[in-house]
């Protein structure tokens, strides 16, 4: 994972200062190498726990930042690894999203993920922001924010994020054990996209990083 720096969300004015990167990963067949996804999501949850220690790259204000030992993250759960149908929607138009300031954030629906999740089929809008493709690095990037049954108890209330890359086919890979919190979850001087309404996924999702418990 390299830390690179979201245009969707700007320092102060933004949800996110230095953010993962992550490589989707394909897998040739539909039988995920369970070794290898565990493997996957513990780097994930070490490396996201390094930023968070790292006065350069933490959201966490100091007094939290000073004692901080890890996140609180959901065991790895390979079931949370779905590969969804890709719906490309290049007529869409740009959008404002709004956000938990005054500021919004213009985007647009990149293309309509299609899957079935704990038994139950689900499609979720995945965005893209114009002006952070141009950017070096994020040609490929793609935002997938979400909301679900878990919110405002095991995790934060606005919800959860996830980072994807194009894929060169029809297909791609949403890991939900990758699913982070927005920084205003941690820093009220931040600003983050406010989940659309019509990606809620009306189940519990217990992957990915649990509410943060300020001690």
């Amino acid at each position: 994972m390299r830390i690179v720096v979201l245009c969707l969300l700007f320092v102060i004015l933004s949800c996110k200062q230095g953010k993962r990167y992550h490589d989707e990963v394909e897998y040739a067949n539909k039988e995920i190498e369970v070794k290898d996804a565990l493997s996957e999501i513990l780097k994930f949850q070490k490396d996201l726990n390094d930023e968070f220690r790292n006065p350069k790259t933490s959201p966490l204000p100091d007094r939290y930042r000073k004692d901080f030992v890890t996140l609180d993250f959901f065991e790895p759960d390979t079931n949370y690894i779905v590969t969804a149908k890709l719906v490309r929607t290049p007529e869409a138009l740009p959008f404002l999203m709004p956000t938990t300031t005054d500021r919004k954030s213009e985007e647009v629906v990149y293309g309509i993920a299609h899957f079935v999740l704990n038994g139950k089929k689900q499609q979720l809008e995945i965005y893209q922001s114009s002006e952070v493709s141009q950017k070096d690095g994020y040609a490929d990037y793609l935002f997938l924010p979400f909301t679900d049954k878990t919110n405002g108890d095991e995790t934060y209330t606005g919800g959860r994020y996830l980072e994807l890359s194009i894929p060169k086919g029809d297909s791609i890979v949403i890991n939900f054990n990758k699913a982070y919190n927005p920084y205003c979850a941690y820093n009220k001087k931040y600003s983050c996209p406010i989940v659309p309404d019509v990606n809620n996924i009306n189940l519990y999702v217990r992957a990915g990083v649990k509410a943060f418990k300020k001690k």
